[in-house]
C-alpha cells in the first residue's frame, strides 16, 4: 500500500479530533477525516487501522491535554483552590473541545499497546488522587471521591452542553456553589460504615 508523504498516524488522530469537535464522536468517519486531509479513504488505513481504531487514538490525545491542562491549572496550589483549578480546567476542556472531550469520557475500545504507552490516563490518576490527599484521604475513600468529582463534573459538563439547564439561574452560579459544596463534603467525608449496615 503506497503510504502519502508526511502523512502519519498522528496526524490522522489529531485530524480526526478536529472532526470530532466539529460533528460530535460518533458521527466521524474515515471518510470526513480523509477529505479533511486531502487524501483518499484507503491511504488512512496505513496509519490507523479502524475506525474503532481512530477513535481510541482520539481517547488517548484527549486524555493527554486535558490532563496537561488540569496539570498546568493546579500546579503548588492544595485544598480549594486545587479543587477550582482541577474542576475549571476541566470544564473549560469540556467547552473548547466537546468531541475530544466526549472520547474521554466514552466507553471507547483502546489498542492495549498503546494505552500501555500512554502517560494521559495514567497522569489523571495521579493528579486527581493527589489533589484529594491534600483532604486528608486515603484508600478506599480515594477512589469514591474520584468517582463523585468525575460523576459531578461530567455531569453538569454533560447536561450544560445539552442545554438542560434551563432555570433562569446562570449555569456559572450554580457551577460555583457545587464546587463550594464539594469543598466542605471533601472537609467531612463521611466515615465507612460498618460492616453489614444500610
Amino acid at each position: 500500500m503506497r503510504v502519502r508523504v508526511g502523512l502519519t498516524a498522528e496526524k490522522v488522530t489529531a485530524v480526526g479530533a478536529e472532526v470530532a469537535d466539529d460533528v460530535g464522536l460518533h458521527r466521524v468517519t474515515m471518510a470526513q477525516v480523509a477529505r479533511r486531509l486531502g487524501v483518499k479513504d484507503a491511504s488512512l488505513y496505513a496509519h490507523v487501522r479502524s475506525l474503532e481504531d481512530l477513535r481510541g487514538r482520539i481517547a488517548l490525545l484527549a486524555a493527554d491535554e486535558k490532563t496537561l491542562l488540569i496539570a498546568e491549572a493546579t500546579a503548588g496550589l492544595a485544598g480549594r483552590d486545587a479543587l477550582i483549578a482541577f474542576a475549571n480546567a476541566w470544564r473549560e476542556y469540556a467547552h473548547e473541545f466537546p468531541g475530544r472531550y466526549a472520547a474521554t469520557q466514552a466507553p471507547v475500545k483502546i489498542d492495549p499497546e498503546l494505552a500501555a504507552k500512554a502517560a494521559g490516563p495514567r497522569r489523571a490518576v495521579a493528579l486527581t488522587y493527589g489533589m484529594l490527599r491534600g483532604y486528608g484521604l486515603a484508600e478506599p475513600d480515594l477512589t469514591d471521591a474520584a468517582r463523585l468529582l468525575r460523576s459531578t463534573f461530567h455531569g453538569f459538563v454533560a447536561l450544560e452542553a445539552s442545554g438542560g439547564f434551563a432555570h433562569a439561574r446562570a449555569p456559572q452560579a450554580s457551577w460555583v456553589r457545587s464546587l463550594d459544596a464539594l469543598h466542605i463534603l471533601l472537609q467531612h467525608w463521611p466515615a465507612p460504615r460498618e460492616a453489614g449496615s444500610a
